[in-house]
């Protein structure tokens, strides 16, 4: 099964807060969609850049561009 890494972009002196917030409603979208997810977190890139990212099959892409728009994804390499 092919995996995507989905990831939100968060800037600003409020993009920890952002990042961390958005989150919670990720994982509450994912929830009640019943949709599996690998890994889900927020990254520091520096201190007013964060991003929130979530890992899951491919096969939910278009369920998941179209309810929360992320800025960009990536194909996760098995292993």
């Amino acid at each position: 099964m092919e995996k995507i890494k989905l990831i939100w972009d968060f800037r600003g002196p409020s993009s920890q807060h952002t990042a961390t917030h958005f989150k919670t409603h990720l994982l509450e979208f994912f929830h009640s969609e019943k949709i599996e997810w690998d890994s889900c977190d927020v990254q520091v890139v520096n201190p007013s850049y964060h991003y929130t990212f979530v890992i899951t099959a491919k096969a939910h892409l278009a369920l998941i561009k179209s309810a929360l728009k992320p800025n960009r994804g990536q194909l996760v390499k098995a292993g």
